[in-house]
């Protein structure tokens, strides 16, 4: 039997995954913030072939020595590649430690209207005491507690994306009917340090659910779609990657590939004279483009994709592009996107119903027929609600 195909992520926050990687950039450093330069980078790594784009974020700067010292937020510059790609899928990371459920939920479920159905959340947790003090809040103190937060953050996310069902919606000018109440629903979620009551403001994403990606053990494996795993080895991925109890694994990998004028090692050497490469525990590769696809078959045999982490943008995303990307698709060892599919039918991941519609179906189906003589004067039924209703209907709740 085959091997699947590789589903191929890259990560395109800043000029690279190196803190000193603008100095190598092909733009000037006041280009990095433009929306051509993001635009750009999206539309590189669309034509090349990439299933997927993610783009770091955190309340702080990118980097508190050498590097560059400013970002634009992951959801917006996500919904601007969204608007401007057909085919790519997009991933914010959007940390959950801090930041309320409620409004992440809202602006993930936008953000995969704005796609129409190509987003995915790379689930991360804030660790710093700065972060704390930006937001204003009382710190998030170990692992566990910061753990704890994420899970009760995807838990509350993923309610809200179900709160509105699929046909909740009915927008009949006709009528003046704009939804069917008895098809949102509250999600009454009450945890160590927040409540939510819903349900939410923005009907449900076109994917019924987001793709959720997460670091293997942030967050219990049942609320992920897709695991991150890392390892300084092969080994310790396929490890990682058979302990997940994901639907899917993506395998972490940083590249620094040998380019036309200076090969890996040379590049990472000068660079490193400025600010070191931190280890975080990612396979890691260095050399040629042929080493790294030989790498990228062998993993694909334990995983089923993996997140590219270019040293340089503007320097590795050529080669994977030119060298990387179209010997994997050439010999099927990878996959590209198709036009007109949302990202969970790329990967290949169904399409989930309402957690609340099996209820609302049985209590529709018990409910007595309205008279119809009243049906037919044009009366508003109790399972429908006007316009105006309906913004009284979806105003959220939300305490800390």
């Amino acid at each position: 039997m085959p091997t699947p195909a590789l589903h191929l992520a890259v990560e395109i926050d800043g000029d690279g995954a190196h803190p000193a990687a603008w100095r190598h950039a092909a733009h000037a450093p006041d280009r990095l913030l433009s929306p051509r330069h993001v635009a750009r980078v999206a539309s590189a790594a669309e034509n090349a072939g990439f299933t997927l784009v993610t783009l770091d974020d955190s309340l702080l700067p990118p980097d508190s020595g050498t590097g560059v010292v400013g970002r634009i937020g992951s959801v917006e510059r996500a919904a601007f590649i969204a608007a401007s790609t057909s085919v790519l899928g997009v991933a914010p990371i959007v940390p959950t430690t801090y930041a309320e459920p409620f409004h992440v939920s809202s602006q993930l479920a936008s953000l995969d209207h704005i796609a129409a159905g190509r987003a995915g959340w790379v689930v991360t947790a804030e660790e710093s005491d700065e972060a704390a003090r930006a937001w204003g809040r009382p710190l998030v103190e170990g692992a566990a507690a910061r753990s704890r937060e994420a899970r009760d953050s995807v838990r509350v996310s993923r309610d809200l994306w179900d709160s509105w069902e699929d046909d909740a919606v009915i927008r009949s000018v006709a009528t003046s009917r704009y939804l069917d109440r008895d098809r949102l629903h509250y999600v009454d979620f009450t945890g160590e340090t927040f409540a939510v009551k819903g349900p939410a403001i923005v009907p449900r994403p076109p994917q019924g659910q987001l793709v959720v990606l997460a670091e293997h053990g942030l967050v219990p494996p049942e609320q992920l779609d897709v695991a991150l795993v890392g390892g300084h080895d092969t080994a310790a991925v396929r490890a990682a990657a058979s302990a997940s109890g994901t639907p899917l694994t993506f395998a972490e990998v940083e590249v620094a590939l040998d380019t036309p004028r200076h090969t890996a090692r040379e590049r990472v050497a000068d660079l490193e004279r400025y600010a070191p490469w931190r280890d975080r525990g990612r396979l890691r590769h260095t050399g040629s483009a042929g080493e790294l696809v030989a790498l990228l078959a062998e993993l694909g045999r334990y995983v089923d994709g993996v997140r590219l982490h270019p040293l340089v943008l503007d320097e590795d995303l050529p080669v994977l592009s030119r060298l990387v990307l179209p010997d994997l698709l050439g010999r099927r060892l990878a996959a590209r996107p198709t036009a007109g599919s949302s990202l969970r039918t790329t990967l290949g991941l169904p399409r989930p119903d309402s957690r609340f519609a099996a209820s609302s179906a049985a209590a529709h189906a018990t409910a007595p027929a309205p008279a119809t003589a009243a049906v037919a004067a044009g009366a508003t039924t109790a399972h429908t609600t006007t316009a105006a209703d309906a913004v009284a209907t979806a105003v959220p709740e939300e305490t800390r």
